[in-house]
């Protein structure tokens, strides 16, 4: 029996949400009982490993940690040093799952105990599917990604604003009760998620003004976000769906995010966007990647900006350039 357990999870992101309702579920039978969830995001990347976890501990959709009893990541960005991964190597438990294959980490669990969770499969399944499709920004198209108006969606845009741990806590037992439609339509739910709608129309207006297309068919934005507006990270390519890839920073009062994505409705190979982020304190996977600058480091986020462009069109260029010249 563990009792008085921690979920730790990725959040605000649907997959991490639906994550922790797998996990929570599934560890449960095992005898778990929770007395938190605590939603965790990349600006704890730096303390993240010398921090303690609390105990007994579930990590989920984030960054491995030496004293989770229970993990499962699927982020290429996952493993702080290498002395973490031989860590985990050493330990190979059937409680500690990786695959930076998966497309979500919602999928990763539910392809390894979903037979535990099958009182309630119907509605996992939907969710999985819906986690793996956000995740993997496998949308039908940019309309789709930015106003979609499904279950899901409005979950997952319920999620942008005030997404604190009692509003994580209060989606965990939600889903674990009900099904994406009954869960939608909760005032709490629908109320956040037309607030982020209006929001996001705001921002598109802002957005179409700050951005141009730099070399190498990206889209560079740089916004000072006002209270009243939300910047979708798919805004890029509904306003240049001919561009590669985007990356901008989006600064506010107390803290900045720079964000960079491949265009998920073209099909090439992309750089590895996380890895790029990974040196500057971000992470991510392949296609997208994030960093967050607090304190000192907002002064930094204009140069770190150019940086991770740079970067990003130098490894384009390195990798594109001898099939140009093949075909040529």
């Amino acid at each position: 029996m563990r009792h008085d357990a921690t979920l730790y999870l990725h959040f605000p992101c649907f997959d991490g949400l639906i994550s922790g309702v797998l996990a929570s579920d599934l560890l449960e039978q095992q005898g778990w009982s929770f007395k938190r969830f605590c939603p965790v995001n990349y600006d704890l990347r730096a303390g993240w490993a010398s921090d303690r976890l609390d105990t007994p501990s579930a990590v989920v959709d984030f960054l491995y940690h030496p004293d989770a009893q229970f993990w499962a990541d699927h982020h290429s960005t996952t493993f702080l040093s290498q002395e973490l991964r031989l860590d985990y190597e050493r330990r190979k438990e059937p409680w500690l799952l990786y695959d930076s294959a998966a497309g979500s980490c919602a999928l990763l669990l539910w392809r390894n105990f979903s037979g535990w969770l099958s009182s309630k499969r119907a509605n996992y399944q939907e969710m999985v599917d819906w986690a793996d499709k956000i995740d993997s920004a496998n949308y039908a198209d940019v309309r789709e990604a930015v106003f979609g108006d499904t279950p899901a969606l409005v979950i997952h845009r319920s999620l942008i604003i005030r997404s604190d741990a009692e509003y994580c806590g209060f989606l965990i037992q939600a889903l674990r009760n009900g099904s994406l439609g009954e869960v939608a339509k909760l005032p709490e739910v629908r109320d956040r998620s037309n607030e982020s709608r209006a929001l996001i129309d705001a921002g598109l207006a802002s957005f179409r003004v700050s951005a141009h297309l730099e070399e190498g068919e990206i889209v560079f934005f740089l916004l000072d976000v006002k209270p009243n507006e939300i910047v979708s990270r798919y805004a890029p390519f509904y306003f240049f769906p001919q561009a590669r890839y985007s990356i901008g920073l989006v600064r506010g009062d107390r803290s900045a995010k720079i964000t960079a994505m491949r265009n998920p409705w073209i099909e090439f190979d992309s750089v590895p966007l996380g890895p790029i982020f990974e040196r500057y304190g971000g992470g991510g996977h392949h296609r997208v990647a994030s960093v967050i600058l607090k304190g000192e480091r907002l002064g930094e986020a204009e140069g770190i900006l150019r940086q991770l462009l740079s970067e990003i069109q130098r490894q384009d260029t390195a990798y594109f350039e001898p099939l140009r010249r093949a075909l040529a």
